[in-house]
């Protein structure tokens, strides 16, 4: 049996870092297992379902790096989650029910009030033929409920919670079709999962309560339950629920703030797992190091921090031939290596290498004090010739420093503004041959260059 995964998004919004580590989750699981990934679109919420979610969903899991196999609209499949309608209500297992919100609403409150839990009374099943005429003359329609097994304990082995049981008598029989015909959750993905041969469904825990309905409506459709593993939810980064204050972490957000997808994936991969957190530049060594039974399951906390951390260190260490297409999509057409070499272990952003750029390449305008212009000008004159390599700062810096006199952060400070424009930044040594001779000299005599 070849293993395929699927993520299945509403596109109802952007992805968040939360379903984008339920889609990570999935496809290294597909990768490492040499499966499929399918990437199912659950747009069967006609109004509130938009094409441009769609598309943004897409450019999101694209940009994170994640391919699919296959791709699916449940919308369009309308048909085949009808048929299964049809033969689940000729089973006996959906049957009608007529009450409404409100009332639904008393009996939970009831049930509450008397120390019970809130389940279904199964109150529709006692109901003649001539009480369905009676309540649809009135004007109501019926929602459909799947009728659980009550009397079976239906247990899986979780891929991360490990033994699991539900007692389907603890359930409420789930309502499966609205009044106004259209679906909810449980009976397309059954369908959609049998149909397309999911082996394994990877979701988040908030999940684990519908498994067991799951896996009797698989059954009843004549299909095998998949495997499952419910994932923590993500928490902030001081426990709190992620959609409450870190909604608006979405992927495309991350995207315009210059985190680069590596950086992100990296720490997606590991969040919750026994392994630490590392940079890796390729989705490829992430599948090479997946092992979904070490997810735990303590709920992990994400911290934007530890992303901007971990993106700096991506930068740090990534190769000029993995950073030149991303320069030039930044308008810098002509960066070489070195300067790529000198300027990454000071960036926090990609972008902020258009800002070295721009040293490198002028003009720069510094600040100088008045008492250092005449000094500066002076030092101008010891520049030596080219051509310049890593050693040039250091005699330069010395034959100053014999010259005038000047030493420590009176010599190293007024030189490094009139020269970049910056009080920190790059090593000078690496950043002075890059800068050249024509550019450092007219910068320290006060021209712009």
């Amino acid at each position: 049996m070849n293993l395929k995964v699927r993520f299945a998004p509403s596109p109802t919004g952007r992805l968040h870092v939360g379903n984008a580590r339920i889609a990570l989750v999935n496809w290294l699981l597909a990768r490492a297992g040499g499966g499929a990934f399918v990437l199912r679109i659950d747009d069967t919420d006609a109004e509130r379902s938009r094409p441009e979610f769609v598309a943004g969903i897409e450019e999101d899991l694209r940009w994170l790096g994640l391919t699919w196999e296959e791709r699916v609209f449940q919308s369009r499949r309308l048909a085949r989650y009808r048929d299964a309608a049809e033969a689940l209500k000729a089973a006996g297992r959906l049957y009608p029910c007529y009450e409404t919100p409100e009332e639904l609403e008393y009996k939970r409150r009831r049930q509450r009030a008397r120390g019970r839990p809130p389940v279904y009374d199964r109150a529709a099943l006692a109901l003649s033929d001539d009480d369905r005429r009676r309540l649809e003359a009135e004007g109501r329609r019926p929602h459909w409920r799947f009728k659980l097994d009550e009397a079976e304990e239906v247990c899986w082995h979780d891929l991360v919670r490990g033994p699991s049981h539900v007692q389907a008598g603890s359930l409420s029989d789930p309502v499966v079709i609205r009044a106004d015909g259209t679906f909810l959750y449980m009976l397309p993905s059954a369908v959609d999962d049998i149909a397309l041969g999911i082996t394994h469904v990877v979701r988040g825990e908030d999940h684990v309560t519908n498994t067991a309905a799951q896996i009797q409506m698989m059954r009843a459709l004549g299909g095998d339950a998949p495997a499952f593993a419910h994932v923590p939810l993500l928490l902030g980064a001081e426990g709190e629920g992620l959609s409450k204050r870190l909604g608006s972490a979405s992927l495309a957000d991350l995207r315009a703030g210059g985190i680069e997808p590596e950086a992100l994936a990296s720490l997606l991969a590991k969040l919750g797992s026994s392994e630490p957190v590392e940079p890796r530049l390729s989705l490829a060594d992430l599948a090479a190091e997946f092992d979904i039974a070490r997810l735990g399951r303590a709920s992990p906390r994400f911290d934007p921090a530890e992303l901007d951390h971990l993106n700096a260190r991506l930068l740090h260490a990534m190769s000029f031939t993995q950073a030149a297409p991303r320069l030039r999509a930044l308008g810098l057409p002509d960066v070489d290596a070195p300067f790529w070499e000198a300027v990454r272990p000071n960036l926090a952003r990609l972008s902020d290498a258009a800002e070295w750029w721009a040293v490198c390449r002028g003009p720069v305008r510094p600040e100088i004090a008045a008492e250092d212009r005449d000094w500066l000008r002076e030092a101008a004159a010891l520049l030596p010739p080219e051509p310049w390599g890593e050693e040039t700062w250091a005699a330069f810096a010395a034959a100053v420093r014999g010259a005038t006199g000047r030493k420590g952060k009176a010599l190293f400070r007024p030189l490094r503004l009139a020269l970049t424009g910056r009080e920190h930044g790059p090593e000078l040594k690496v950043l002075l041959p890059l800068v050249g001779r024509a550019r450092a000299r007219a910068r320290l005599v006060g021209e712009t260059a």
